[in-house]
């Protein structure tokens, strides 16, 4: 998606911190940008700021963990703009805590949003891409949490971890579609996700006592003192702007984390045993490999 000017994109979480550095992005380059936010106050803010500056945006409220919700937004991108060319799946929350200590709400509730939430925006506008044929492109956010896992983030970095997967398979399925995929793994940014807590549904709230509603408050104001020396959103998203232009699988914002990443590399190869594959196993994998070697390929020319 070279050429992004007049194409529209669907960005959830989009009415503040990243999915709204996306949308300023996008709008600026000329793109028309349906932003979509659980959080009534975050999209009229948004909306406010796009409109003034003459955008062609619109807003829908939306649960991304609810699927009917979900397929009811995209029919309204739809009635509104009538393609769907760029679609992010930005949406997502987080708590901080050992993990051997998270309920089983816990792990429902950053599942059903972080993950749930990227597999109900690409099972309701997969289709509605590819339907036009002209081909496009899909952003999904992990974090570097789902590249090197840390104490204290085992639940986010689960779900996290597994957007990277789908989505490293999924730009090969999508390849023949002529429809890109880049996941997007930022570091620290100046965003509202300390305020994960207030937007928990009560379904996943459980049973809560002074020891969990404080254990809560700890997670909510260790993020809140670290999250405003983060990267500025709007920093953010024109490098995804960018990196969609480019046909980027990884988009990865932030410079700092190279070590680290060569580190926890460096330690999956060191634990390879040194022996000989048997030739029957070697010729399998050479199977696996030269098939995933064309996919790429081909992924890599849209």
């Amino acid at each position: 998606m070279k050429d992004v000017r007049g194409k529209v994109a669907f960005v959830t979480g989009g009415g503040s911190g990243i999915g709204f550095g996306m949308a300023k992005a996008f709008t600026n380059a000329g793109m028309k940008v349906v932003i979509a936010d659980i959080r009534e106050d975050h999209l009229d803010q948004a909306m406010n700021e796009l409109m003034e500056a003459d955008q062609a945006v619109h807003s829908i409220r939306l649960d991304v963990s609810d699927r009917k919700a979900m397929e009811q937004a995209a029919d309204e991108t739809i009635r509104v703009f009538s393609k769907i060319h760029l679609l992010c799946n930005n949406a997502g929350v987080n708590i901080i805590g050992s993990i051997d200590e998270a309920s089983y709400e816990d792990w429902d509730w950053l599942i059903s949003v972080n993950l749930g939430g990227v597999i109900n925006g690409l099972h309701s506008f997969i289709p509605l891409i590819k339907a036009h044929g002209e081909g496009g492109h899909i952003v999904n956010t992990s974090s570097i949490a789902g590249i090197v896992a840390g104490p204290g983030t085992g639940v986010y970095s689960a779900t996290k971890f597994a957007i990277r997967g789908l989505s490293e398979s999924l730009r090969y399925d999508l390849a023949p579609h002529k429809i890109g995929v880049s996941i997007l793994c930022p570091g620290t940014v100046a965003t509202n996700l300390h305020e994960s807590e207030q937007i928990r549904p009560d379904k996943f709230t459980g049973s809560i006592d002074e020891a969990i509603h404080a254990k809560r408050a700890v997670s909510g104001s260790l993020l809140a003192r670290v999250l405003p020396a983060g990267m500025d959103p709007s920093e953010v998203g024109e490098k995804v702007l960018r990196g969609v232009q480019r046909n980027d699988f990884y988009i990865l914002p932030h410079p700092e984390f190279k070590e680290e990443f060569q580190e926890e590399f460096n330690e999956i190869i060191a634990a390879l045993p040194i022996e000989e594959t048997p030739p029957e196993r070697e010729e399998l994998e050479e199977l696996r490999r030269q098939r995933r070697r064309e996919s790429k390929k081909l992924a890599e020319t849209i």
